[in-house]
């Protein structure tokens, strides 16, 4: 049986680090690597505090846990953002990044209201409307309205300039916001976009993203597996990592399961790493989670 971390345990584990551990962490060769000074992040810190195991998860030693109100939120009043990693005005050292997935937003955008024309460069952007039309344009010349059902992706590369606005003047658009650190630097920037067939994802895990440009759902330059799944009550699933060495987060966009012994509701995150396959059982009807396989190190 692992063995809980006392607080004790947990302030020594922060002073050594985690390097040697398989866990992400930014070294100073890594320094220019890891730097992203023009995206509303950080640079990452020489140790992976994240990845401190959460005495909350039923599984000590490789898992965290984000329940759903400890996020960090930002209210624009035009935008509302819960942050489960920390972006902007929010930061948690504990809460920087987990592997090389550093952003996940959960954004709600009021009726014609938008984020206006910005940079970014050196990141893979993907974003997943969960409700309304979103319209986006950049300066590749891609004009295009995103909408439930669809995936997003932009690999930033050498740097992109766009702009992303609720097409709608009557009602919400809520959408992720997810931004991975590539496996290339200074790649040609690229756009792409597509729509679901929803039917894959019922009572299953449909592939919406990986690194093979000729596999199912978007592709970007990293070693990473996307999942979304739509379940009834009572379904067990068990999900098989695709790289060996890679973590899964997991994000429960409705209802309720149990992953791998750990009961995650509506908008919690839970991450594990160091295993080759992942138990997962829906316990409520209409529960959806998006599960995102990434390398735990560059």
């Amino acid at each position: 049986m692992n063995k809980q971390l006392t607080d004790m345990d947990r302030k020594d584990f922060l002073k050594k680090g985690l390097l040697g551990t398989g866990m992400f962490v930014a070294t100073a060769s890594l320094g220019n690597t890891m730097k992203n000074e023009i995206d509303e992040i950080e640079p990452l810190e020489p140790i992976g505090y994240n990845h401190l195991p959460n005495t909350d998860s039923k599984i000590k030693d490789n898992s965290v846990i984000h329940k759903a109100d400890s996020r960090g939120k930002a209210d624009h009043g035009w935008l509302v953002s819960n942050h489960t990693f920390s972006f902007a005005n929010y930061h948690n050292p504990e809460r920087m990044h987990f592997g090389v997935l550093r952003v996940l937003n959960d954004d709600k955008v009021e009726a014609g209201r938008g984020f206006g024309t910005h940079p970014h460069d050196n990141m893979e952007i993907i974003s997943i409307p969960l409700e309304g039309d979103l319209e986006h344009k950049d300066s590749m010349g891609n004009s295009a309205i995103i909408k439930s059902g669809d995936i997003q992706v932009m690999s930033a590369g050498t740097g992109i300039m766009h702009s992303e606005f609720n097409k709608n003047n009557d009602s919400l658009v809520k959408f992720l916001q997810i931004w991975v650190y590539p496996n290339k630097r200074n790649v040609t920037p690229r756009y792409d976009q597509i729509t679901l067939e929803k039917s894959k994802g019922q009572n299953q895990f449909q592939q919406i993203l990986s690194p093979n440009a000729d596999d199912e759902g978007v592709w970007i330059h990293q070693d990473a597996w996307f999942h979304l799944g739509n379940f009834e009550n009572n379904v067990e699933i068990n999900y098989k990592i695709r790289k060996k060495g890679n973590g899964v987060y997991a994000f429960i966009l409705k209802g309720s399961a149990e992953i791998e012994g750990q009961k995650v509701e509506t908008r919690d995150g839970f991450g594990v790493w160091d295993i080759s396959d992942l138990k997962i059982k829906s316990t409520s009807e209409n529960t959806e989670i998006l599960l995102m396989e990434v390398p735990m190190m560059m």
